[in-house]
């Protein structure tokens, strides 16, 4: 047996450690910064509130806010832009903010556009800006994966990759996640479950990436429901963030799978929000997962609390109903079709997912995949 782990950047976690970013950019030796944050918390007057703190520490402050939803390459140019000049960028919010100041973190120190660097066509600049990630959602574990997602410009989900885009320092404050809606709470915790459960079970699977996936798995089990159903409940937001912590470092590790080929496959054709498209080819594909019977689906079976794999398909369906998942598609989705969905399926973008999925996945596999996605009501 023999494997290695990537970099984990430092991780501070505590009720309202936002308030430490001015003393945390200093002590990363910035002198100027830009903030990369969510237009709605952007207004709530939390940037103005970190704008203050860095000006307390004699660090410059730009903010960035003009984008909404999955991050687009419009987004991360203009987030490039902003950052020039700075040597630190600070992403606040979600993550499509995050994945944003990543990028552009890169991309401000190089000069280089975005899509020079994606899908790996070239290396990433050794020397990036300093980076603070701070998540105010506990879905894409972003904060400490080395892997971000943009929407190119043909609207197809593509990703940079590489350790030059991680953080340098990560801040987790259950508090700002406390206002997140219970369906989008239902939604980023279900995507870091099935984030960790995909690294935790893969062919790229490893003991050292199921430490923090299995530990993932048993914070998530434990604690989603309540942090849905309670959303002011610190002690649950606090461990589904670490969760979602824990599951982004276990997919920088080690990757994802099926459940995500499919919910990349869907935003290639329309736009739906990341972990409600992941849960629902989560959901999908399970049965047709566990009949692989390996020794790691029995083991992060245990990590969730059940006896064997095989009871995994009605665990995660119940643990889907309680926190009030409805399996229904955007209205927009109409206009496609199985045939559409799993073309995207089979586009080269999304074929790393297809090969890591511990079974092999054939063409009919995907054409029954994509018709039971595409049977879902589209009501949303």
């Amino acid at each position: 047996m023999s494997f290695s782990t990537s970099f984990i950047p430092e991780i501070r976690l505590a009720d309202n450690i936002h308030t430490t970013i001015g003393t945390a950019a200093k002590a990363q030796g910035a002198a100027a910064a830009t903030i990369v944050i969510d237009g709605f918390l952007a207004q709530s007057g939390l940037a103005g509130r970190i704008v203050d703190s860095l000006d307390h520490e004699g660090v410059a402050t730009r903010v960035f806010s003009d984008f909404a939803g999955e991050p687009k390459l419009a987004h991360v140019r203009a987030a490039t832009k902003s950052a020039v000049g700075s040597d630190l960028v600070i992403g606040i919010g979600g993550g499509s903010a995050l994945d944003i100041a990543k990028i552009a973190a890169c991309c401000a120190a190089s000069g280089e556009d975005p899509m020079f660097y994606a899908l790996a066509a070239n290396a990433l600049p050794k020397t990036p800006l300093k980076k603070i990630m701070v998540p105010t959602t506990a879905g894409t574990g972003s904060e400490t994966s080395a892997t971000n997602i943009f929407a190119g410009p043909e609207g197809k989900k593509l990703w940079i990759w590489g350790a030059e885009t991680k953080a340098d320092l990560v801040l987790l404050d259950p508090v700002l996640t406390t206002t997140l809606p219970a369906h989008l709470t239902a939604w980023c915790g279900l995507d870091a479950f099935i984030h960790a459960f995909e690294a935790a079970t893969n062919r790229n699977t490893h003991r050292g990436a199921q430490f923090y996936a299995h530990e993932a798995l048993r914070l998530l089990t434990a604690s989603l429901e309540t942090a849905v159903r309670e959303p002011g409940n610190l002690q649950a937001r606090a461990d589904v963030l670490l969760g979602s912590c824990y599951a982004g470092i276990a997919i920088d590790n080690c990757g994802t799978a099926v459940a995500h080929n499919i919910s990349h496959a869907l935003a290639g054709l329309a736009p739906v929000h990341h972990g409600l498209a992941t849960a629902l080819g989560f959901e999908a594909t399970l049965d047709w997962l566990v009949d692989a019977d390996t020794v790691e689906l029995e083991a992060a079976a245990r990590a969730c609390g059940s006896s064997r794999a095989s009871d995994l398909p009605d665990f995660v369906s119940r643990l889907m109903d309680r926190c009030g998942l409805v399996r229904a598609l955007p209205a927009t989705f109409e206009a496609f079709g199985a045939g559409d969905l799993a073309a995207e399926m089979k586009a080269p973008e999304n074929q790393p997912m297809r090969r890591s999925t511990i079974r092999p996945i054939d063409d009919a596999d995907i054409d029954r995949f994509a018709a039971t996605i595409m049977a879902l009501p589209k009501t949303m």
